[in-house]
């Protein structure tokens, strides 16, 4: 398996940034599933530096992002120009108020990993939980997957775009016992009221929704949900991109994406569903 591996200049900085958290967390876990790490020149280098991953012989320098690394990790998840290079996924630990995270390159990244049904993770709890469900398809027992079990005190936002709403009803209802054990779901206006309509219809009390309705996103709701995430109120985002079309409201999806990476130590976000069935999966 092979990942991409890049670092936002904060989480690269010393060995309180959250690139060193999350190898010394994960360090055993990498190993055990001989993850090949492709990492953009500052964050090897930063690898390096600060002694993480010591010894390990799968990483792989790419150029520096001012260099073309990102671009050239775009092209890898899409599939290379051979099929050597093609990437399983992308760990990417952004700082939310650094520009680098939304040049273009940056964004591709993110759209193709959407698009080939790739992982795309951009959190440290979310890249330590990722390696966590790894472990766990691989049938490796590690205490890392104690990560997977914490649900029950945790607060789950279910968000989709128009094209993909009856992906996320069906979702939903696939893993609806396993999405019943979160202490609470939230979600947007359309998406959260159908699934309220999903969830009684499969015997959930009628006087209680199973979803906490907020407004519509183009209307705020994906900022009232952010708002959620920053005071440590969601622990997960499971939103479901359409990659193929113009958004109105982008400036809000990014908001709430932001106000993810603002908590990076806190919330974890699969955003395709791809990565929210092998995640759900895990628990099988």
């Amino acid at each position: 398996m092979r990942f991409g591996l890049i670092a936002s200049r904060l989480h690269r900085q010393d060995a309180s940034g959250g690139l060193a958290h999350w190898a010394a967390v994960c360090d055993d876990g990498i190993r055990a599933l001989q993850l090949e790490l492709h990492a953009v020149g500052g964050t090897y280098d930063a690898l390096m530096r600060q002694g993480l991953l010591a010894g390990y012989d799968r990483l792989v320098r790419y150029p520096d992002g001012r260099d073309g690394g990102v671009m050239r990790l775009v092209s890898h998840i899409a599939g290379g120009l051979a099929t050597a290079n093609e990437l399983d996924g992308v760990i990417y630990l952004i700082d939310p108020v650094d520009p680098s995270s939304l040049y273009p390159e940056a964004l591709a990244l993110k759209r193709q990993c959407v698009v080939h049904g790739k992982p795309f993770v951009s959190t440290v709890a979310g890249a330590a939980e990722w390696v966590a469900v790894e472990l766990a398809h691989a049938g490796l027992a590690s205490e890392e997957k104690t990560r997977l079990s914490a649900i029950d005190s945790q607060t789950v936002a279910l968000i989709a775009h128009d094209a993909l709403k009856d992906r996320m009803v069906e979702f939903a209802a696939t893993h609806f016992d396993l999405l019943s054990r979160f202490k609470a779901r939230v979600g947007t206006g359309t998406t959260g009221g159908r699934l309220n309509d999903m969830a009684w219809s499969r015997g959930w009390p009628k006087d209680q929704p199973w979803v906490q309705r907020y407004l519509s996103g183009p209307l705020g709701g994906d900022a009232q949900i952010a708002e959620l995430v920053l005071d440590r109120r969601c622990q997960k985002a499971i939103f479901f991109e359409d990659p193929h079309v113009a958004r109105q409201h982008e400036a809000d999806i990014q908001l709430l994406e932001r106000a993810v990476c603002s908590t990076t130590r806190d919330t974890t976000c699969f955003n395709s569903p791809a990565m929210a069935e092998r995640w759900a999966s895990t628990f099988s």
